[in-house]
């Protein structure tokens, strides 16, 4: 191949023209000799990617080679109309995400059904334009499924004005997910704030959830069980059956088992557990667990149905935004959130497909075992590997893809790659694609802003791309200002200081609501044994301790 007929690098594509078809190859290596001879010769090793059959007639591309090349047939570099017939939108299930970076008159494609129902992933650093990919993706996939509900967990809260009035906005705010909800890993994350929770606690929390359940299956079902009583711990609910139960209940219960003990070292163990509740229960960052937590009611297909866009009413998407979140339970609200899409698309037969999307994803599925929570890691990793049989499928994306668990990423048919600097990224790259697109990798550092390298099922070829420009209103943007404090072009005065500081007060202290009784003190006053049946120690709880709830349960 004469250099000086053809311009030829790493990573083009090039035609071979045989009898019966034209091969589609990827140059992967270019070598010369005696380059002082103005007459050298250069040599291009190629990977065979594909073939184009029926060139004259009617063109069609398709992968794998069935002809092989022979000694003598002509290489040229491809055709514009050659790469428009590989990428050309086999039907109706194709998202136009940009162009060819080879050549930018060339529509780059991607099909949606190969993308979802195998699992895709967007990998890149920070400032490479992963953001606004992911909303251009997303957008895109609205636009061609507009039935398909997608559920994305936004990490820093830059996605809540892409989607317009597509998408249902959720935060700590207007988010309600009540605490019998979370499996007993989850809520055992939320009371010992993310820590190791203490062994002799955990066996009373096990031992007194299920009955607290049971209790309140009992309580909702008098009028058909008329005077029976039945023993709660008969129900048959384990710690993990996602029916509901009243805080009051459960420190009841732990209560009860406290007064029947002699020995006070074990009573403080009791005690600490109650403190925990109460705690977490009184703070105002935890409100969307434990709002009404004393009131009960069976809310779960209500939740379902918000969360998960049943029905969708217009909005067959939601963002949740998790930046409001407190840090300790984070963990534990993605894992109950996956878990939940996962059981849902499980017995219902997978008849309402949803598409999850985790951003940072190596946050919650970490490769280090030792660090994260392990329940979110095992939610995330069963909708890798079985999801698709149940209509949930997985996006991740992440700007460090060699901390994600390689088993999950492994299960991603389709990835876009943006530039990535890091060496043991880049190695976790060339394990996880096809030879053909390894070659292809060495431009990974080296990639510009929205420059993509799409590897897999959703696209037709391993392709560098560049998409599309998006829509102001579309590009993700941070929600980091504080709208009630004044403008920073004013200075940065007292006043500045004082509003920060009451919003940050804010968020962690106990406020008295003035139109909201549930938030005010209690009036001192000495109660009678008479004026306190609620009080006696056959219900459970100590007089003694009575003094230390600062607000009262609801």
């Amino acid at each position: 191949m004469p250099i000086s007929e053809v311009r030829a690098t790493v990573g083009r594509f090039v035609s071979i023209r045989c009898a019966s078809s034209v091969i589609v190859a990827m140059i992967t290596e270019v070598s010369c000799e005696n380059l002082s001879n103005p007459d050298y010769i250069a040599i291009a090793s190629v990977d065979l990617l594909g073939e184009i059959l029926n060139a004259a007639d009617k063109a069609k591309f398709q992968r794998g080679v069935t002809n092989y090349p022979t000694i003598g047939d002509s290489v040229d570099l491809i055709t514009s109309q050659e790469l428009r017939t590989i990428y050309a939108p086999t039907g109706s299930d194709q998202i136009n995400v940009g162009f060819l970076q080879q050549d930018r008159s060339v529509v780059a494609y991607v099909d949606i059904e190969e993308m979802l129902s195998k699992h895709f992933a967007v990998l890149g650093s920070t400032g490479v334009g992963k953001s606004t990919g992911v909303s251009l993706l997303l957008n895109e996939i609205l636009k061609a499924r507009p039935n398909l509900r997608i559920f994305l967990l936004d990490v820093h809260n830059e996605y809540g004005r892409c989607f317009g009035d597509r998408a249902l906005v959720l935060n700590p705010r207007n988010l309600k997910l009540p605490f019998w909800l979370f499996n007993f890993e989850e809520i055992v994350d939320v009371l010992f704030g993310g820590r190791a929770g203490a062994p002799e606690e955990l066996d009373v929390l096990a031992e007194v959830i299920p009955i607290a359940k049971g209790i309140y299956t009992q309580y909702q079902n008098t009028d058909r069980l008329g005077l029976k009583r039945i023993d709660p711990k008969q129900i048959g609910f384990t710690v993990d059956t996602p029916v509901p139960y009243r805080l009051v209940d459960l420190i009841s219960l732990i209560d009860e088992r406290m007064g029947k003990l002699e020995n006070r070292s074990s009573r403080i163990i009791y005690h600490k557990l109650i403190s925990r509740i109460e705690a977490v229960r009184n703070d105002p960052r935890y409100a969307f667990m434990f709002d009404n937590a004393n009131v009960g009611g069976d809310t779960m297909a209500e939740v379902i149905s918000h969360l998960f866009r049943l029905p969708a009413n217009g909005k067959p998407m939601t963002v949740m935004q998790l930046a409001g979140f407190p840090a300790e339970v984070i963990d534990s609200v993605v894992s109950v959130l996956c878990r939940m899409a996962f059981d849902f698309g499980l017995w219902s037969d997978g008849v309402s497909p949803m598409l999850f999307v985790c951003e940072e994803a190596h946050r919650y599925a970490s490769a280090d075992r030792n660090i994260g929570f392990g329940p979110t890691r095992k939610a995330v990793s069963r909708i890798a590997k079985e999801g698709r049989k149940y209509g949930v499928y997985l996006g991740l994306i992440t700007q460090r893809p060699a901390e994600l668990d390689a088993t999950i990423i492994s299960q991603c048919n389709t990835l876009f790659t943006m530039r990535l600097a890091n060496d043991r990224d880049q190695a976790l790259l060339r394990a996880a694609v096809s030879d053909a697109a390894a070659n292809l990798l060495s431009f990974v550092p080296s990639l510009g802003t929205r420059e993509v390298l799409a590897f897999g099922e959703g696209v037709a070829l391993p392709t560098r791309l560049r998409f599309k420009e998006v829509p102001p209103h579309q590009l993700p943007r941070g929600e980091a200002t504080i709208s009630s404090v004044p403008s920073v072009t004013s200075g940065h005065d007292m006043h500045f200081v004082g509003a920060v500081l009451e919003r940050w007060r804010g968020a962690t202290s106990q406020r008295d609501v003035p139109n909201d009784p549930v938030f005010q003190a209690p009036p001192a006053k000495t109660l009678t044994p008479a004026e306190t049946p609620m009080l006696q120690p056959s219900m459970g709880l100590d007089p003694d301790r009575f003094s230390l709830l600062k607000k009262p349960l609801r």
